[in-house]
């Protein structure tokens, strides 16, 4: 059993989609991160950063008491080292993928995310953010784009790379960007779209919060946070 501590964003999406795909019994813990509940002492006792995704594995390999787990691209990389599932095994084309997860990690998601923050979030509307932010997406959908020629996923099969760069291109338009000027990311989204796992995550999702809404002090919460 995998406890999925979780909520409604694109890092917690890259997560159940995975558990979807290798099907492994899982049950979700929602954590309303609008409403602070990333605070709970219980939930920081493995998830430091106060941010989800988290994972407890309740039957970890080696045996021991229950392992947690925080940052999502780390859980994604554990879940398939324990499932043998969606990340190479073979040197070369292990790191294909990872070099890619990592890029998720590193490039697309808080890019993108700065992007929602100043194109939908921020309090005043400063343009020189929107434009930095909304063109490094620009950017990143072009290098995506570029390595999808030829491809049907991104590093070639089907893998952890692809599960964590989808979710941050479901809000495409939020984003400013047009999938039709990046035929090759256009068509692996479709693709991705299609998959029944990703359609069941995306259902859990709705499941959970039906109706997402950022309030004003939900912004409180989720932008006004320092290390006190």
């Amino acid at each position: 059993m995998i406890e999925l501590y979780y909520w409604t964003t694109p890092n917690g999406h890259k997560i159940t989609i995975f558990l979807e795909e290798a099907g492994l019994d899982y049950k979700i813990f929602p954590v309303n991160i609008s409403k602070g509940e990333q605070f709970n002492p219980d939930f920081l006792a493995f998830a430091p950063n106060n941010r989800i995704p988290a994972i407890r594995d309740m039957a970890p390999a080696d045996g021991g008491a229950p392992l947690g787990l925080f940052e999502s691209g780390a859980i994604l990389e554990y879940l398939a080292d324990k499932t043998g599932l969606f990340l190479p095994k073979e040197t070369r084309s292990r790191f294909e993928t990872l070099q890619w997860l990592y890029w998720q990690m590193a490039g697309l998601g808080p890019m993108a995310g700065q992007n929602h923050h100043f194109v939908q979030y921020a309090p005043e509307r400063i343009p020189y953010a929107m434009d930095r932010y909304i063109k490094e997406t620009n950017r990143l959908y072009g290098v995506l784009n570029k390595q999808l020629e030829g491809k049907d996923y991104i590093a070639g099969d089907y893998s952890i790379a692809d599960m964590a760069s989808y979710p941050w291109v479901v809000p495409h338009e939020r984003q400013k960007q047009r999938l039709e000027d990046f035929p090759h990311l256009h068509a692996w989204f479709t693709r991705m779209a299609a998959r029944p796992a990703v359609q069941r995550a995306y259902e859990k999702a709705k499941e959970v919060n039906g109706t997402p809404t950022v309030s004003e002090d939900a912004k409180t919460i989720l932008f006004g946070q320092t290390a006190r």
